[in-house]
């Protein structure tokens, strides 16, 4: 039900995720179980949405073995350097109920403060020496933060996951993750963006494209189908987010038809170039002043993708 992306280290993972940012902690239990029953394999989440522990849990109680699940989640900023990135895993691993993490990445390239970034990728790197994760890899960082990372440190990312979808398809960011044989894993893969200030403000959602529309009618799918065949079609991993059971089912139900090569080069060519989240160059530890808390005290803190 679900096709896999081989990642540059060789690891295999489902190119269609299940994202849980912005799903309550009391909600994030039960559409983790409902995705997991509806076919995902690989669940995505992060330090900073506070619902770790919540994903754990949705897993252990949809009976399916969280060796057969690929889990993904995030060290937020307020955690890096060498050590304190060290215990960052520490402190998801014990949230989520595993001992290994299969795909364990940086939020943000935190470019203000870029030697901690450094060191927090280094940790990574420990990590992955010690086989305490799988893979690593970033997440919004655009060129010129991939390009100073890898002045400084020795294993190229596996991914990086940054916003990305039909009206924002960041083709310089994809070009240099191919460039280094990273795959791109796109967060609001389908646009559905609605934190962030100004989304929505004289804006038309990339949902209500008259284009989309079109292309979703002429194969008898939704406009996020398409959207989601578009990116896997081009070589990209997904993380879409629902806690809608229907929505959940069809946003995996992907795989069944293909678009054709106009399809394709007229979603690409709905590209405004305009950002629906927070610019990466401007997200430090005071951006969003959220302490990661330690695992064995209860949070409901989320925070930015």
């Amino acid at each position: 039900m679900n096709n896999l992306i081989t990642l540059n280290n060789g690891v295999r993972i489902p190119a269609v995720g299940f994202g849980v940012f912005q799903s309550a902690p009391e909600e994030t239990a039960t559409a983790v179980e409902t995705a997991l029953k509806a076919g995902y394999r690989h669940i995505d989440t992060a330090a900073g949405y506070g619902n770790e522990r919540e994903v754990g849990e949705g897993i252990r109680r949809s009976g399916i073995d969280p060796a057969d699940v690929t889990i993904e989640t995030k060290v937020w900023v307020s955690d890096y350097g060498f050590d304190e990135t060290l215990h960052a895993f520490d402190k998801s691993a014990t949230k989520l109920g595993v001992s290994q993490i299969d795909v364990f990445i940086l939020h943000q390239p935190m470019p203000q403060h870029f030697e901690r970034t450094v060191q927090a990728y280094r940790a990574l790197e420990r990590l992955l020496a010690n086989g305490q994760v799988r893979a690593i890899g970033v997440s919004n960082f655009m060129p010129h933060h991939l390009a100073a990372l890898r002045k400084e440190t020795t294993t190229v990312p596996a991914i990086n996951q940054v916003e990305l979808h039909p009206y924002f398809t960041q083709s310089a960011v994809q070009r240099a993750d191919a460039d280094l044989g990273i795959v791109t894993q796109a967060w609001s893969p389908i646009g559905g963006i609605t934190f962030y200030p100004g989304w929505g403000e004289n804006r038309k959602s990339v949902m209500e494209d008259d284009t989309i529309a079109g292309i979703a009618a002429s194969h008898g799918k939704t406009p996020a189908q398409v959207m989601l065949r578009w990116h896997l079609q081009q070589g990209r991993s997904v993380i879409p987010k629902s806690t809608n059971p229907e929505r959940i089912a069809q946003n995996i139900d992907v795989l069944d038809f293909e678009l054709d090569a106009t399809d394709l080069a007229a979603i690409d060519g709905l590209d405004r170039g305009v950002r629906g989240g927070p610019d990466p160059d401007a997200v430090d530890p005071s951006t969003w002043d959220v302490e990661i808390p330690e695992a064995d005290t209860v949070t409901s803190a989320t925070e930015s993708s």
